[in-house]
């Protein structure tokens, strides 16, 4: 198997569920998934499974009285011992040919694709997704296995070196060792698997601590890499809190890397962390870091349709409850349409079906906690106190967390919700004088991972490309929505280390190169 030789790279397709085939598909895996509800998972350590004396619950955010899953809290030993034998397989698994790990890698991919349905239930009950962004999400898992088993095919026969006389050259890449994988929870499976499958198809060993929120998807992609031929020994798998285990995988000095998605405070200190020598370490540790955006989509006066511009802000704040790194939290309006524009997204933002993201009818499902909840509303508060309120402003009724899509309007740059990440169905929007007003207003903020400008004036498209500082840009266009292959996705600034999944420089995190010369 060689690079050169696989059919071009292709996204995985969404299903339309308006068709009664696919309708039907799903109905049976969610009544499948029921079934399961409540089961008991373990720990993987070393090739084998184990439990711990405490557990973690995983409930539905719908109907919080439903419990999914539950798990094991690691211990510090347990924890330890995870990256003990993760190290101890290295050298084994390293010197797997990179052939058979991406074989492996494409066997996943296909496993996932018959178990589409399972996994989007999975989803739908532990997260919170609806039927659509569920979709979504197992298919940018299936295209990260795909598309990585490619880039690590394409890595394993780099480049020719310039070849100097009496000498060959080459390079090659080695996998770098010990991964700790710490994954977030509103992409429960396509972050958690891409970031966990980079680090295996490039020989690395993986420690992956789940997130608290939806361990039990996490789980069930186990079993995925285990069907697919992985080896039990190459991967460990333990659940637990982060003050109990998480400063001790990231500080343990056999750990070599670590690969965090998730909030800009946790991220932060795990670079702080990671950076600090230990006895014994013989490595400078990476941190491969994506945490978190304060996105801003720019409507400017010369837009060629506002109905398209708001309906693209919609689904950007609102899609999967404004729980997403990318989503829209700030739209900047030029101020000769900015009144007509806020009538249409009020409009739009009061369409929008709320409920049990077990229903398809319903388009906003629940936030993921109480914790969320209760973080969400506090800013919707402060969201009165600095703005005007539009629609929305508070709780819906329901046994989930469930919280109205929310807009203010008439917000100024040096407000809270204009700074801070929210994480919830709160959008902000703020008039701008002009187009250079508006890129001022879209680059005031210390993060930068993605943005949008909707707008038919090809010089100020130019300008957009230049100056709005951000890690994914998209014009005419939601700002969420990356695509495997189409979009590397990362950010700058406070975002993290624009790391760029889904793009061809991704596996480069997770390999060291070794540069041989030898004399003919």
């Amino acid at each position: 198997m060689s690079f050169s030789s696989l059919s071009p790279f292709v996204n995985e397709h969404y299903r339309d569920f308006s068709l009664l085939e696919h309708r039907a598909a799903m109905d049976a895996a969610l009544a499948q998934v029921r079934s399961e509800l409540g089961r008991e998972y373990p720990l993987r350590i070393g090739g084998s499974t184990e439990t711990s004396p405490g557990k973690l619950l995983s409930h539905n955010p719908s109907c919080t009285s439903e419990l999914v899953g539950i798990h094991q809290k690691a211990s510090a030993e347990q924890a330890n011992r995870a990256v003990e034998s993760a190290f101890a397989y290295f050298p084994t698994w390293s010197a797997v040919t990179p052939q058979h790990r991406a074989a492996l890698l494409f066997r996943a991919a296909e496993i996932l694709k018959e178990r589409k349905s399972e996994f989007n239930a999975w989803m739908i009950l532990e997260s919170g997704k609806n039927w659509a962004e569920a979709e979504a999400d197992t298919a940018e898992a299936i295209d990260f296995c795909d598309y990585y088993a490619r880039q690590m095919l394409r890595m394993a026969k780099p480049e020719e070196l310039v070849q100097m006389p009496g000498e060959y050259s080459k390079i090659e890449y080695l996998g770098l060792g010990v991964g700790i994988i710490i994954p977030p929870w509103n992409f429960p499976l396509a972050i958690m698997a891409g970031m966990t499958v980079a680090a295996l198809v490039s020989g690395n060993t993986v420690v992956i601590k789940p997130s608290s929120e939806t361990p039990t998807i996490a789980a069930k992609f186990m079993e995925v890499l285990l069907a697919a031929g992985f080896p039990a020994e190459s991967f460990q798998f333990i659940p637990g809190s982060g003050a109990a285990v998480g400063d001790l995988l990231v500080t343990h000095p056999k750990t070599r890397f670590i690969s965090f998605t998730g909030s800009k405070a946790v991220g932060l200190r795990i670079v702080e962390l990671a950076a600090k020598t230990q006895p014994g370490q013989r490595w400078i540790k990476r941190v491969v870091a994506e945490m978190g955006g304060k996105d801003a989509i720019v409507v400017d006066a010369e837009a060629a349709a506002l109905d398209a511009a708001a309906q693209g802000v919609v689904a950007a704040a609102f899609g999967f409850q404004g729980q997403k790194c990318s989503a829209c939290s700030r739209a900047i309006v030029d101020a000769s349409i900015y009144d007509e524009f806020l009538l249409k997204l009020k409009a739009r933002a009061e369409q929008l079906t709320i409920g049990s993201a077990q229903r398809i009818e319903n388009f906003m499902g629940p936030v993921i906690s109480e914790r969320a909840e209760r973080g969400i509303l506090d800013y919707i508060e402060i969201g009165k106190a600095e703005g005007r309120l539009i629609t929305g402003g508070g709780k819906t009724q329901g046994d989930g967390y469930y919280i109205a899509p929310t807009i203010f309007a008439d917000i100024e740059a040096s407000d809270r919700i204009f700074q801070e990440e929210i994480f919830g169905p709160v959008l902000s929007v703020t008039k701008a004088r002009d187009f250079d007003h508006a890129l001022q207003l879209a680059n005031d903020s210390e993060y930068g991972l993605t943005g949008a400008v909707y707008t038919a004036n090809k010089e100020k498209i130019e300008r957009a490309k230049r100056e709005f500082f951000v890690g994914n840009l998209y014009i005419n266009r939601k700002c969420t929505g990356a695509m495997v292959g189409a979009h590397p996705f990362g950010g700058f600034n406070m975002s993290g280390t624009d790391s760029k999944a889904g793009g061809p420089d991704y596996l480069l995190q997770f390999l060291q190169a070794k540069s041989i010369a030898e004399k003919l």
